[in-house]
């Protein structure tokens, strides 16, 4: 397989190196507009004289036999590209968000289907073994009857400028409530407050208000099941963390923990007389399997594109969900607060 990567950022670069690393792939090409990013990659991973290095797209239509892009630029930049590989007949892995707009993400998996070609999103966490793992124990039932969930993603920056906290960091926990909980929101609701990036300070933003530092947010699940997020980029106390709560325990993945990123937290409440007494108390640490989540996304990619079947579990489809939820998010964020129907 003929791959090149477009975009050698902080992102492009770990692609890059996975795909210089799996035996079917054969790096063709190294896209960034960046001349100086180019001649770092090549010293990084000592690349063959035989690949092309250049600041143009374009130039990727000159090498014959191309099979898939892998692009990993600003998201502003994902429909324009997206849409030109696919009708030049390449697969595409494209870094998450799809694009930014829902329209736009529809129109790419239509187009994909037509032309009979992968497109998958990036949705590393997708791949995660604790998110796979957590999907196995929350379908067994193992929880009881689901109760509602709760996850906190913050840190002390980087703040971006061209998307808020909203689009920077929920797309990781909506992607895994989905995927664990087996279905997407009908109704969301969202309350923000911006701190560092006002609307008079000169920044472009879809926002009326600027770019939330701090969001909280509400997702409904179709059978009324809630989640609560809440999203900050100006918090020194770094948190990644996520749960799904039921009659009979909660399940936790904590990210930084590196002892026991995945624990089932057995508990329950037994009724004597008038008190509620709980029961059955203990933690459970879960084994997970190892390998990079990254490294599995490029390997499902592979696969995918040899078995020309579409990668369901990061789909552009469930790209454009996510981006249909964001959007919907937004909306309310804009709103003040008011709740969304999808």
């Amino acid at each position: 397989m003929k791959i090149a990567v477009i975009g050698v950022g902080r992102w492009g670069v770990h692609l890059l190196r996975n795909f210089l690393a799996h035996p079917q792939v054969s790096v063709v090409a190294v896209v960034d507009p960046q001349a100086e990013r180019l001649a770092a990659v090549k010293q990084q991973f000592n690349l063959d004289e035989n690949i092309l290095l250049t600041t143009q797209w374009q130039d990727l239509q000159q090498i014959a036999g191309l099979t898939a892009v892998a692009i990993a630029t600003p998201a502003t930049t994902h429909y324009t590209l997206i849409k030109e590989a696919l009708n030049l007949g390449y697969h595409v892995l494209a870094e998450k968000p799809l694009t930014l707009d829902p329209v736009e993400c529809l129109e790419l998996c239509q187009l994909a289907e037509q032309q009979h070609l992968v497109l998958m999103v990036d949705h590393t966490y997708l791949f995660h073994p604790a998110v796979e793992q957590g999907q196995t124990v929350v379908k067994a039932g193992t929880l009881g009857d689901l109760r509602y969930g709760y996850a906190t993603r913050t840190h002390l920056g980087p703040v971006r400028q061209d998307v808020d906290a909203l689009w920077d960091l929920a797309i990781h926990d909506i992607a895994i409530f989905n995927n664990w909980l087996g279905q997407i929101p009908i109704k969301v609701q969202a309350t923000g407050t911006v701190w560092l990036q006002g609307v008079g300070n000169g920044q472009l933003t879809h926002s009326p208000s600027g770019l939330a530092d701090l969001v909280w947010v509400t997702l409904t699940y179709p059978d009324g099941f809630q989640v609560y997020i809440h999203l900050c980029w100006g918090n020194p106390d770094k948190q990644r963390r996520l749960a799904v709560v039921g009659s009979r325990g909660c399940l936790v993945f904590d990210e930084m923990s590196t002892s026991s990123p995945l624990t089932l937290l057995h508990g329950e409440f037994e009724r004597q007389g008038n008190q509620f007494l709980p029961v059955n108390q203990k933690p459970e640490v879960l084994e997970l399997k190892t390998g990079e989540p990254l490294q599995r996304v490029c390997d499902r990619f592979i696969v995918s594109m040899i078995q020309n079947t579409a990668p369901n579990i990061s789909s552009g489809w469930v790209g454009a969900e996510l981006v249909q939820i964001l959007s919907g998010l937004t909306a309310s964020l804009n709103q003040g607060g008011q709740s969304v129907i999808l």
